[in-house]
């Protein structure tokens, strides 16, 4: 979350922000409610104070008017109870309102409304003159609709040398990032919604994309970013620790509620899929440089796998909530525009600053004594299915068959997919 103070101190800033970013937040609402709140907390204080004073004053065992002051405890007592209940509501509120007003951009990411104002930095890689789509290739290996009969649209098996596939990218895309320094974690797959409001999500709504477990306090991942995030929640690092390189594995769930219309062929858009993703704690000096780190190893990543991409810098309309700045990369897949072949998202690396770390209460001690917030960094490594497509449609051959990169050959145990 922002800085309630520099939301008082920049209030035009903010606004402007929240525009550029397609957020609709009413800010003279929240502070409204930030002014009510603070008065309302003075308000607790001083009754907190008075009966502290009085609490005091009754340890003199010569303290005059005893039983008045007892009663007037009491009354102070309610009173206080009144106003805390009070004060409680203000805050829900107060914090619902702060939650929805998105992170500050940077200067330098471009203005615009949605991912088609996204600015091309570079390209790499040939892309083939015509190719079939994954499900014309191995159409036989997916089975959607015993998905379906199983878990509802969008759920799928995958079978044989496709599930094997699947497994080696994710090996790969571990043992890639545990070779450049990260240490590997499995995570849990649900996570308090406390969490899911700190990295930025806004779980509850039409435009939700979280499975919630029913009577509990908690929901199904979409990302491991989220559990990586509450790793350290309400925690105070070192200095000296950081930065604090993660890469975690998880199977990931999302309703893609209000999705109707977007381009899901075949595998691109499904409830469920598997990933592998880069988090790390940084220092604020740290987190631009280390935001260049992530898009150079998920670049080298690509490369790795004969895949054509290209990277994005992220417009303002394109950013999610915690996003200070974001790159994306996109993979050419024949899927994309009817078959027609086009880019689409396959990773991304977000710099978040200090807003999930405050959501999150997660400070720096640093060697000088003071303490700051820490910045927070995410980036995908792989996931399934959306990689799986990458690597079959530039892969193919005239035959049908499937060559299977050559960097993946010693997981998969076997050289190429048959028709």
């Amino acid at each position: 979350m922002l800085d309630p103070k520099y939301i008082r101190e920049n209030v035009e800033a903010v606004k402007v922000n929240a525009q550029s970013r397609q957020v609709s937040v009413d800010i003279d609402a929240f502070l409204e409610l930030d002014e009510k709140r603070a008065k309302q907390l003075k308000t607790v204080e001083d009754i907190r104070a008075k009966r502290n004073a009085i609490a005091d004053a009754m340890k003199d065992k010569d303290v005059e008017d005893r039983s008045s002051k007892i009663e007037e405890g009491k009354a102070l007592k309610e009173k206080l109870t009144k106003e805390e209940e009070t004060l409680k509501k203000t805050e829900v509120e107060w914090a619902s309102l702060l939650h929805r007003i998105p992170n500050r951009t940077h200067l330098d990411t471009p203005i615009g409304g949605t991912d088609e104002q996204n600015v091309e930095i570079r390209k790499a890689g040939k892309i083939a003159k015509q190719g079939k789509t994954h499900e014309e290739l191995v159409g036989h290996l997916i089975d959607f609709e015993r998905g379906a009969k199983v878990a509802g649209s969008k759920f799928y098996f995958l079978k044989n040398e496709l599930a094997i596939l699947e497994q080696a990218v994710l090996r790969y895309a571990i043992d890639f990032a545990m070779k450049e320094g990260f240490e590997f974690m499995t995570v849990p797959e649900m996570a308090r919604e406390e969490v899911l409001v700190g990295k930025g999500f806004l779980p509850r709504g039409p435009e939700t994309q979280v499975y919630f477990v029913e009577g509990e306090d908690l929901a199904l991942i979409g990302t491991a970013e989220i559990p990586l995030l509450g790793y350290h929640m309400k925690e105070t690092l070192s200095e000296e620790d950081l930065p604090k390189k993660y890469v975690g594995f998880s199977h990931c769930f999302r309703t893609e509620s209000g999705s109707y219309g977007r381009e899901s062929s075949g595998l691109y858009r499904v409830h469920q899929f598997a990933k592998v993703e880069l988090f790390t704690y940084a220092l604020p000096e740290q987190s631009e440089g280390l935001l260049e780190e992530f898009v150079r190893l998920e670049e080298a990543f690509w490369k790795s796998l004969n895949v054509p991409y290209r990277v994005v810098d992220c417009c303002t309309g394109d950013l999610g909530g915690s996003d200070y700045r974001r790159y994306d990369i996109e993979a050419w897949m024949w899927t994309r525009n009817g078959g027609e072949g086009g880019y689409g998202e396959v990773t991304s690396a977000s710099n978040c600053d200090e807003y999930q770390a405050r959501g999150l209460g997660i400070q720096v001690k640093k060697t000088n004594g003071e303490r700051v917030y820490a910045h927070t960094l995410n980036g995908t490594m792989s996931a399934t299915p959306r990689a799986l497509i990458a690597i079959l449609e530039n892969n193919q051959n005239a035959d049908g068959s499937i060559s299977i990169p050559e960097i993946l050959q010693p997981y998969t145990g076997f050289a190429t997919i048959k028709k």
